[in-house]
C-alpha cells in the first residue's frame, strides 16, 4: 500500500509508471511528472477506468474514500463511471439554470420592447440586490426564506419601494423559468403580503392659478442652461412624461402640420402618441432649434455627447427655483393640466387621450392615438393661451410692466 512519504518521493521516469494501492486504486505518473489517481474496474464484463484527480489536491485518504464509494456502487450494480457523468451533467444543468443565467436570459428576451431606461433599471436591480446572494443558486433550489433575506432588510430601512420592485422582478424571472421548463413553481408569487404595502402617494403639483402664474414667471427667468429652460417652458404646454420630453428628436416634429409624433417605443404604454403644437410651443421650439438644431436630440446634454439632458436635470432646476419636493415635481405638470383642464370644462376623453393614459380596451388602443385630434388641437391652443393669461396676471400683480 502507498503512503504520503513514498508518493512525494516519486519522480517522473523514462516511461509512464503505475503504483498500486489496492482495490483497483493506483497512482499513475506520466512523463510530465503529474501524480494522477486512477481506479481500474470491470462492469458488465468490460474493463473500465475511473479518474479521481491529481495528488496532492486529492490526498491519499480522499482517493481511498472515492475508491470505496465506487466499490459500493459496483456492489449495487451501478457503474461508478456513469454515476460520475450523471453528477457532472446535473451540476452543469444547475449552473446553466442558475438564477442569474435565467434572469439575464429573461432580461435579454422579455424586456427587449421596454424603454432603455426601464431595461437599465431592471438589470441594475437584479445585479445590485438579487445576484449577490441568489445568482449562483439553481433556481429550483431557491426558497422563500432566501428571497425574504433580501427584501426584509430593505423594508426595515424604509426602502419599501425597492423591496417591492425586487420582489416583482424576482417573480417575473420565476414566471419565465416556468414557461421555459426550468422551474415548476413561482416562489416569489407566493410571497404576496410578506412585506407591507406601499401607501399610495400623490405627485406634488400646483393647481392654484396664482401660484401657477408665478411658477411660469420663475421658469421664464431661470438662468440655467438654455435647453433646460426651454424644456421647462414646454413641459406645462405638452404635459408629457419627463422621459418622453428628454428623448425628443427634431425628426419627430412637423412644424407644417403643427404636430409632435412620439414613437411607441418611447411611450410608457408602448403606443404612438401625438402632441398638437400651439403657437407658443412652436415659438419656443423655433428658438431652441437655432441652438440645438444640428443635434439629433432636441435637448442634448451639455456634458455627454449624443445623450439627452439627465433625468434629474429639470427637477434640479425646479429645486434651484425654490420649489421643494412637497410642492412640485416634473410629473406634477401632468396633474396640473389634468386638474385645470377638467375644471375648465374640456371633454374628459380629450384630456385622457392627450395624457396618453392607458386604454382599457386593447383593440381600441391600437388605433386611437390620433383620436380626437381636431378637438385636442383646440384644447391645446386654448390651454397655452390660458397659461399665458396666468403668467401675465402674475406679472401685473408683481408690478412688472
Amino acid at each position: 500500500m502507498l503512503n504520503d512519504t513514498f508518493i512525494r518521493s516519486v519522480k517522473p521516469a523514462e516511461k509512464p509508471k503505475k503504483f498500486a494501492d489496492g482495490g483497483g486504486l493506483f497512482l499513475y505518473v506520466p512523463l510530465t511528472g503529474s501524480k494522477l489517481w486512477r481506479m481500474g474496474y470491470r462492469f458488465e464484463g468490460k474493463n473500465k477506468l475511473l479518474s479521481f484527480g491529481e495528488y496532492p489536491a486529492v490526498s491519499l485518504k480522499m482517493a481511498r474514500d472515492r475508491r470505496d464509494e465506487a466499490k459500493r456502487l459496483l456492489a449495487e450494480s451501478i457503474d461508478p463511471g456513469d454515476r460520475k457523468k450523471e453528477i457532472k451533467a446535473a451540476k452543469l444543468a444547475e449552473e446553466t439554470n442558475s438564477f442569474e443565467n435565467i434572469a439575464r436570459e429573461w432580461h435579454e428576451t422579455q424586456t427587449a420592447g421596454s424603454t432603455p431606461g426601464n431595461r437599465r433599471r431592471k438589470i441594475y436591480t437584479l445585479e445590485k440586490f438579487l445576484f449577490p446572494s441568489l445568482g449562483k443558486m439553481p433556481i429550483i433550489s431557491i426558497e422563500a426564506k432566501d428571497i425574504l433575506a433580501i427584501v426584509k432588510p430593505l423594508e426595515t430601512r424604509d426602502s419599501l419601494a425597492i423591496a417591492h420592485r425586487v420582489l416583482q422582478y424576482c417573480a417575473m424571472v420565476f414566471r419565465y423559468a416556468i414557461a421555459t421548463g426550468k422551474a415548476k413553481h413561482n416562489i416569489a408569487a407566493d410571497m404576496r403580503g410578506a412585506i407591507r404595502s406601499i401607501k399610495p402617494t400623490h405627485r406634488a403639483t400646483i393647481t392654484d392659478t396664482a401660484k401657477i402664474g408665478n411658477l411660469l414667471l420663475a421658469i421664464d427667468e431661470y438662468e440655467g442652461y438654455f435647453q433646460v429652460r426651454c424644456a421647462l417652458r414646454l413641459v406645462p404646454l405638452f404635459f408629457v412624461r419627463a422621459s418622453e420630453l428628454r428623448y425628443a428628436q427634431w425628426s419627430e416634429f412637423d412644424f407644417d402640420e403643427k404636430l409632435w409624433r412620439i414613437p411607441a417605443d418611447r411611450m410608457k404604454m408602448r403606443e404612438p402618441h401625438i402632441v398638437p403644437l400651439s403657437e407658443q410651443a412652436i415659438h419656443i421650439l423655433s428658438g431652441l432649434r437655432e441652438y440645438t438644431g444640428n443635434s439629433r436630440l432636441v435637448f442634448p446634454s451639455i456634458k455627454a455627447t449624443g445623450k439627452p439632458i439627465a433625468p434629474a436635470t429639470m427637477l434640479h432646476a425646479l429645486r434651484c427655483m425654490g420649489y421643494t419636493k412637497k410642492e412640485l415635481c416634473v410629473h406634477g405638470f401632468r396633474s396640473m393640466a389634468s386638474t385645470l383642464l377638467n375644471e375648465l370644462g374640456f371633454n374628459r376623453d380629450w384630456i385622457e387621450r392627450q395624457l396618453a393614459h392607458k386604454e382599457k380596451d386593447h383593440v381600441r388602443a391600437a388605433y386611437n392615438y390620433a383620436q380626437y385630434l381636431p378637438e385636442r388641437r383646440r384644447m391645446m391652443d386654448e390651454w397655452a393661451k390660458y397659461l399665458d393669461g396666468l403668467r401675465e396676471k402674475a406679472r401685473l400683480e408683481r408690478g412688472d410692466r
